[in-house]
């Protein structure tokens, strides 16, 4: 069975952006590239309404960019049990109510059964910290948590 990824906002952005002149934000556009041409029909793509809805924001040009990036990528629908899962990660995972876009991307993989989580946002998603206790909140809910990870952590090493 193939591996399946849920493709956070901030990668799909990453993909979209000009080049940024910024070191840090240059590279990570880079590795997103790389892990793209590369790595990607390693995996089953999704995404969510609710990344649908975060890049549609803003410029219609660049958000334009950003839906061109998603052809062919499926949408899996926000349930009322992903709303209700997110719940729980704010409440005891400690991430902050203004997280709650950040919980329900971590609750729509979990409640899909999607195996890894791709994000460049590493405030309340690919956190060391946090990453713990939102695998403690899902399990404790039945579900298995997606590895919430970077692109660069899935470049290398074997083939899934």
């Amino acid at each position: 069975m193939v591996p399946t990824i849920y493709l956070e906002t901030s990668i799909i952005s990453y993909l979209a952006a000009q080049p940024s002149r910024d070191l840090i934000t240059a590279a990570r556009q880079q590795l997103t590239h790389e892990w793209w041409d590369r790595r990607r029909n390693s995996f089953q793509l999704f995404v969510s309404e609710l990344v649908l809805v975060e890049i549609s924001r803003g410029d219609a040009e660049a958000s334009a960019r950003r839906l061109a990036w998603l052809d062919g990528i499926e949408a899996v629908d926000t349930s009322p049990l992903a709303e209700e899962i997110a719940d729980h990660i704010l409440r005891h995972a400690g991430l902050p109510q203004h997280a709650r876009a950040d919980a329900l991307h971590i609750a729509i993989a979990a409640s899909q059964g999607i195996d890894y989580l791709m994000t460049w946002n590493a405030t309340h998603i690919a956190n060391a910290l946090i990453r713990p206790r939102v695998e403690r909140v899902c399990r404790s809910l039945g579900f298995e948590p997606p590895v919430l990870c970077t692109p660069d952590e899935l470049m290398a090493g074997e083939e899934p």
